[in-house]
């Protein structure tokens, strides 16, 4: 049994052939799904779609790209429902900031405030996190210790292999690991793997991104799962089952209160 803990199965490239999507999974052992709440415009989507299938879960969030959108977008119509299993994905990415060095600063800002409000509201619901962190592991972190946000834990999703942001595993935090993994360029997040507890570990797949070796090229789905499963299974030495047993289990945890 697998979970895959971050897929956007609200997609548009999934509207053709969902079932099938989803029915190529759960005959691999892939038992839940949880679509990120990355897009306001799609979130209405997500949630039918888990109102539609009973083990399809999704979070509710605003991903620092669409952070200018936060103010316009009503969180709570859909933190209290039933099927919301976590907030995010939020989080910090510099990636892409461009412009003047003013223009930087400012956007810097405003990713700050939504992600804290994010965090905020996770407190209050006592939901957990799903946090997206790229090119701001410094920032990311600090804000994640000094909000308190081990109240409520959280998975680092598509974990960037930034050593510094192990430590977060005593705070309560997981560390998402997806296709990337089974990059050739992947060599950081390779010799990190080992250093990560097992008891923090998450499989995902960022569906229908980052689509793993052999099927880069491809749509990714949730069946790859697998793939990244036994990935980590072959760099840790352990039975593939047990990584199976072991990032079920953590998921439970963190997302299903364990059940």
């Amino acid at each position: 049994m697998l979970i895959d803990t971050h897929t956007h199965l609200d997609d548009a490239r999934y509207d053709e052939d969902l079932d099938d999507v989803l029915n190529r999974a759960k005959e691999a052992g892939i038992d839940k799904f949880i679509i990120p709440g990355a897009d306001p415009k799609t979130l209405k989507k997500a949630v039918e779609i888990s109102e539609k299938y009973d083990d399809i879960y999704f979070a509710v969030g605003v991903h620092p790209y669409d952070a200018i959108n936060f103010e316009t977008f009503n969180f709570e119509e859909y933190i209290e429902h039933k099927k919301c299993v976590a907030i995010g994905e939020c989080g910090l990415d510099y990636f892409r900031l461009d412009g003047s060095d003013e223009d930087k600063a400012s956007e810097k800002a405003l990713q700050k405030k939504v992600f804290i409000t994010q965090i905020e509201l996770a407190k209050k619901y006592k939901k957990p996190l799903i946090i997206h962190i790229r090119d701001a592991s410094d920032d990311s972190k600090k804000i994640l210790l000094d909000c308190k946000a081990s109240e409520v834990g959280g998975v680092l999703h598509c974990f960037n292999a930034d050593e510094q942001l192990l430590s977060l595993a005593e705070s309560g935090f997981y560390f998402g690991i997806g296709g990337v993994l089974t990059f050739k360029n992947a060599k950081k997040l390779v010799n990190v793997l080992p250093k990560i507890p097992l008891d923090k570990l998450l499989i995902e797949t960022d569906a229908p991104y980052l689509t793993p070796t052999p099927h880069r090229g491809e749509r990714n789905e949730p069946l790859y799962t697998t793939l990244v499963a036994d990935k980590v299974a072959k760099i840790l030495d352990i039975d593939v089952q047990e990584v199976k047993n072991i990032t079920t289990s953590n998921a439970k945890r963190l997302f299903f209160n364990g059940v």
